[in-house]
């Protein structure tokens, strides 16, 4: 071979070696909803009020028009690296503006349960109200 066409060669396998790192594809990890976490549903106790709700766990995504006395919290996870994401959902119930009970399920999107085993045990129903004392505001 020649000087001209060993250099060719060269400058091909030189460009293709820079080129192949243009060739990645980025894929962004997907997060929807409100993060809730066991620790965070660990804190309601029966009888709490929809205030004392939102201040553990935040403002619910779906308040639902036709169940004024239902509040869905909804996550999503698909990280950047794989195909198949994790979805959690918690509902609380409420009767009379006062917890009643606690739905939590979490599972991934091909059917697996998620590696936080705490997370996807269903959380027992809370039944009997408890009187939470209240403390007067204090004057301005």
């Amino acid at each position: 071979m020649n000087t001209l066409t060993m250099r060719r060669a060269f400058i091909l396998v030189v460009l293709a070696t820079l080129l192949s790192g243009c060739l990645t594809i980025y894929k962004v990890e997907v997060q929807q909803g409100n993060v809730v976490t066991q620790d965070m549903v660990d804190k309601l106790k029966p009888g709490m009020t929809r205030s004392q709700v939102r201040f553990a766990l935040g403002t619910p995504l779906i308040t639902d028009p036709f169940h004024p006395d239902r509040w869905d919290y909804y996550y999503f996870l698909r990280p950047m690296n794989k195909t198949e994401g994790e979805s959690r959902r918690v509902t609380i119930l409420f009767k009379n503006d006062a917890l009643v009970a606690i739905q939590n399920s979490a599972k991934s999107e091909s059917g697996n349960s998620p590696a936080d085993a705490t997370a996807s045990k269903p959380a027992a129903p809370v039944t009997a109200p408890e009187k939470i004392p209240s403390t007067p505001a204090p004057a301005l």
